[in-house]
């Protein structure tokens, strides 16, 4: 491993943790607004594992960035420090849904269907570009930034699923047999899948694409997404199958390997499906054949993963090139119409907040798990939509410089430690995460913008 990246990245880990104690006089002297997490049960979890292990190390303006971790030794808690986002895709999506019950339709603009697509393909192309496997993408997953310094910016949050597939030593559903929720997973992982790949991503994507044409979850059946060791479901395929049509081994070859084929065969029947096409569900939602969104879409939801476009082709499709283009801003400077996400107030009392601690948010035939968040105010006013552009470059501009001395002073060290001058010891810090987990397998990481 490169050195002055170890010891760069083995600071930050150091920075990154703090005492639980000590963060409510950490923030107050900050001025942005941050949101904190509180990790479900007691102790450090494999899924806390890795989403404090990944998020450590990947930086990139879609992806949510975690601020500190927050360690409570009494109770045995967990908690990330992370952006504030008062929007996710799946609240918006309802804002529309409802509209469209109280026939009083308010369709997702074009221009904010597109820029939405864009970043969450942008972020989940840096994610893969790193040989990361997000396995969990849905509406409730996808944050949108409110009125401020990055305004209309995607976020792709929880990472508690994520992992890496550079090298698989062994399948990775021997850990992970059902992973994705139901209305969002793919046809290989309800086949039973073991060695599947990226594309189970793109897949998921495809339902949230269409799930913002629409304002209708596309593969939505009654079962709830129960997280049994069985990755197969009848309801969930039978619905994949009643939108797209019965899948051919002509169009997708592979099918015939997948564990589950038997089953498949003998609970189906082709024919029933024969009047099925994803052009005739679209055509019904005003969405046409020969329009470029639904090319896109149609390669983003095709059966084969072998044949399913990839997050880096879909950022180079004709989709993005012709009016209106995607815009960093997803409201495209618009008042935000869409309500906040509930959160507990910095200020509320500690009583309410642990019974509130763990709420559930109805996602249509399935229950979302809404982890605590603690809303920490800022202390000073948001910027505005004028100097947006400039303060976004500026930014990243000082991000660069601040790397660079870091890695100068870096250099410096090293020279004086080949000198004999300095004596260099690695200290995790009893009980923090780095003392559990060493992750160095994303050491070559790209930094996409």
């Amino acid at each position: 491993m490169d050195y002055d990246f170890k010891m760069m990245m083995s600071d930050k880990r150091q920075k990154n943790k703090t005492n639980l104690l000590e963060f409510r006089a950490l923030l107050r002297k900050d001025t942005k607004e941050y949101a904190l997490k509180e990790i479900e049960g007691t102790g450090i979890s494999m899924s806390a594992c890795r989403e404090i292990a990944l998020l450590r190390e990947l930086t990139h303006p879609n992806v949510i960035t975690l601020r500190r971790v927050f360690l409570s030794h009494a109770d045995r808690k967990v908690w990330l420090l992370v952006d504030y986002s008062e929007h996710d895709l799946w609240h918006i999506i309802k804002y529309h849904r409802t509209s469209k019950i109280h026939k009083k339709p308010v369709q997702v603009p074009r221009s904010m269907v597109k820029s939405l697509l864009y970043q969450i393909l942008d972020g989940i192309h840096y994610l893969h570009a790193n040989w990361v496997l997000h396995r969990d993408l849905k509406p409730a997953n996808i944050l949108v930034m409110g009125d401020g310094f990055e305004r209309g910016t995607v976020k792709i949050a929880d990472m508690g699923f994520a992992r890496l597939f550079n090298a698989p030593l062994k399948p990775l559903a021997d850990l992970d047999p059902v992973v994705v929720t139901f209305w969002y997973r793919a046809p290989e992982l309800l086949l039973g899948a073991r060695h599947y790949t990226k594309a189970i991503d793109t897949w998921a994507i495809g339902c949230i694409f269409a799930e913002l044409l629409t304002s209708e979850p596309i593969f939505h059946c009654r079962q709830e997404d129960i997280k049994t060791s069985t990755p197969y479901n009848h309801d969930q395929l039978d619905r994949i199958f009643s939108v797209m049509g019965f899948p051919h081994e002509k169009d997708w070859p592979d099918i015939t390997k997948m564990p589950e084929h038997p089953t498949l065969i003998k609970d189906f029947r082709k024919t029933n499906y024969g009047n099925s096409a994803l052009s005739k569900y679209m055509e019904r939602h005003k969405i046409k054949a020969d329009s470029k969104a639904f090319h896109l879409l149609s390669k983003l939801l095709t059966m084969d993963p072998l044949k399913r476009i990839t997050s880096e082709e879909s950022l180079k499709d004709p989709y993005f090139t012709e009016d209106p283009l995607p815009t960093r801003d997803v409201f495209c400077g618009q008042p935000i119409p869409y309500p906040k996400r509930e959160f507990i107030s910095d200020d509320d009392d500690a009583n309410k907040s642990n019974k509130n601690s763990q709420s559930k948010v109805s996602t249509g035939g399935q229950q979302a798990s809404q982890p605590k968040r603690l809303r920490v105010m800022a202390q000073q006013g948001q910027s505005t939509q004028s100097d947006y552009n400039k303060r976004y470059y500026t930014h990243h501009q000082q991000q660069q410089q601040q790397q660079q001395h870091h890695q100068q002073k870096q250099q410096q060290q090293q020279q004086q430690q080949q000198q004999g001058n300095m004596n260099y010891t690695t200290n995790t810090g009893a009980g923090g995460p780095s003392a559990t987990m060493h992750y160095t397998a994303t050491n070559n990481l790209q930094h996409h913008y």
